[in-house]
């Protein structure tokens, strides 16, 4: 009798399972990474937007506020690696827009790659350095490469990491030309985009462009500003730096939507019932860069205007390809461009690091307590490379000479911590010491990582604009919406790696091969 209801309950649960018609896999799926995104700014200033855009995903969208990325030193290369990836830069080796590379002792952007030309761009270019799948590798594996994929973004960087190693292409603005880049690692350079770079680039209309405050200036109240007047820019003015320019302004996310406008009307994205995959990238930094005292009315602008981006998009989506079959989601690179320094009006505690001083006195220690010889090797972006060749041929201990440096410079004006390789790879866990973890890659990183007080600049001598710290928490937001999503608010925190989990879960693939985070399964 207890082996017939056993029996019973089991074909009843199976009949059950059965019976419950599992949702499609969407048509399409469209990521949006929102550059500098900020959740405050985005909320403070929705008395300015129109109803299609922000209010529309806050309406419709599962909005999840405070997204939060699990390490630390983010910029845009290591956000959009993260999250197509769903692992940190200590697994993926996305650690930066920019590294030193210890075999040749100079510094390496993160989508370099000389085996490959670039397509209206002298600039050699693949995702070789992205060490895992993406999403976007998953997808063509699971399809056996019918999948479409591809990737808009006014950055190189941002257009790979998001297309992965395996899509159909990834398009960028060349920032000294304004035609839209790609590389032969991708194949051939599509007609469409030959098509657009021919008949309506930027190139051939940036001169009748005029950015003005799109609202009368007393409407922008929300952060304090130095002018009585209201800004004008004519892109054309500074013909050296026209495009670059334009690319830091919000009209760049017009130029994505028409190239996206372009794929989805010459090709067959979304047309079939297999998933394809369409990764965007807008722009809500700062104009030029300029710190936010500099520009507060751009940036208020600019969310105006990034809200008549969204709206364009969101219709342009629904009409070629209805709303109901695609999954969107949006989200931020979690962090910002450097502030100024803080006015010492104010008595805010303040000072400068200077890192090659730091290094040069460092291996005058060295020297001192290990006899002659070039101990520091390079510096670069806070970290500093020790000379192994050296260190082996006096037959030092690596470890011994890494605490002994670090013991050193933590006692620099400045200095907050300094993290050595050993201690961040075998050191006893901490939550302060957790992100810094996840942001070293152990081939790719420095033997020494100097951590430097919040309100401190960091003086760059190699060319760089100087870099203000501030380690305060930036609110990102992950929104969700389209393919029967539930709209909800969701204050508790989540962080950005469960995107390319969820993502797989809805097209019913494998997550990418690093990704260790489950997937948010009730947004339905």
């Amino acid at each position: 009798m207890k082996g017939l209801l056993t029996s019973l309950i089991t074909v009843l649960t199976f009949t059950g399972l059965q019976a419950q018609s599992l949702p499609t896999a969407p048509k399409l799926v469209v990521g949006l990474t929102i550059d500098q995104l900020r959740t405050d700014y985005l909320e403070a200033f929705s008395s300015l937007y129109g109803e299609k855009g922000f209010k529309r995903l806050w309406k419709e969208g599962r909005v999840f506020r405070n997204a939060q990325y699990t390490f630390s030193n983010i910029d845009r290369s290591s956000a959009i690696a993260a999250i197509y990836s769903g692992t940190s830069p200590s697994m993926n080796g996305i650690i930066a827009n920019q590294w030193m590379d210890a075999s040749t002792l100079r510094p390496v952007n993160s989508t370099d790659d000389s085996a490959f030309m670039g397509y209206y761009t002298d600039y050699a270019s693949s995702p070789s350095k992205l060490l895992t799948s993406t999403i976007a590798d998953e997808l063509k594996i699971a399809t056996q490469g019918k999948a479409e994929v591809y990737a808009i973004a006014p950055f190189c960087d941002a257009a790979i990491f998001a297309a992965g190693h395996a899509a159909n292409g990834a398009f960028w603005l060349n920032p000294n030309t304004g035609k839209w880049s790609g590389s032969t690692y991708y194949g051939e350079f599509p007609w469409w985009a030959n098509q657009y770079n021919d008949r309506q680039a930027i190139d051939f209309r940036i001169s009748g462009i005029t950015w003005e405050p799109v609202y009368p200036r007393g409407m922008y109240t929300f952060l304090p500003d130095w002018r009585d007047i209201v800004f004008k820019y004519k892109f054309d003015d500074d013909r050296k730096n026209k495009f670059r320019r334009f690319i830091t302004s919000p009209f760049v996310n017009d130029e994505v939507n028409a190239l996206t406008e372009e794929l989805l009307s010459k090709g067959t994205l979304g047309m079939d019932d297999i998933t394809d995959l369409l990764s965007l990238t807008f722009y809500a930094g700062n104009y030029a860069h300029k710190s936010p005292q500099e520009c507060a009315m751009e940036i208020q602008d600019t969310y105006v205007r990034l809200d008549r981006s969204i709206a364009s998009l969101l219709e342009l989506i629904d009409k070629k390809v209805g709303l109901q079959n695609v999954l969107f989601f949006i989200t931020s690179t979690g962090y910002t461009d450097s502030e100024s320094a803080d006015s010492g009006l104010y008595k805010i505690p303040t000072g400068e690091f200077h890192l090659n001083r730091c290094a040069a006195l460092l291996n005058m220690f060295l020297m001192a307590t290990y006899g002659e010889g070039t101990y520091v090797e390079a510096h670069f972006d806070q970290q500093i490379y020790l000379n192994h060749k050296l260190l082996e041929k006096k037959q030092l201990n690596l470890i011994d000479v890494q605490e002994k440096a670090a013991e050193f410079l933590i006692q620099f004006s400045g200095v907050n911590e300094v993290y050595s390789a050993n201690r961040l790879l075998l050191g006893a866990w901490t939550p302060e010491i957790y992100k810094i973890r996840n942001s070293y890659h152990r081939k790719r990183s420095g033997d020494l990582i100097i951590d430097v007080l919040p309100g401190w600049t960091i003086v760059n001598e190699n060319g760089q604009e100087n870099k203000v710290v501030r380690s305060a928490y930036i609110p990102s937001p992950l929104i969700f919406i389209g393919h029967s999503v539930k709209p909800a608010i969701i204050q508790t925190p989540i962080t950005i790696d469960h995107i390319a989990p969820t993502l797989a879960h809805f097209m019913r693939i494998r997550a990418p091969n690093a990704c260790p985070t489950s997937p948010i399964t009730d947004i339905r």
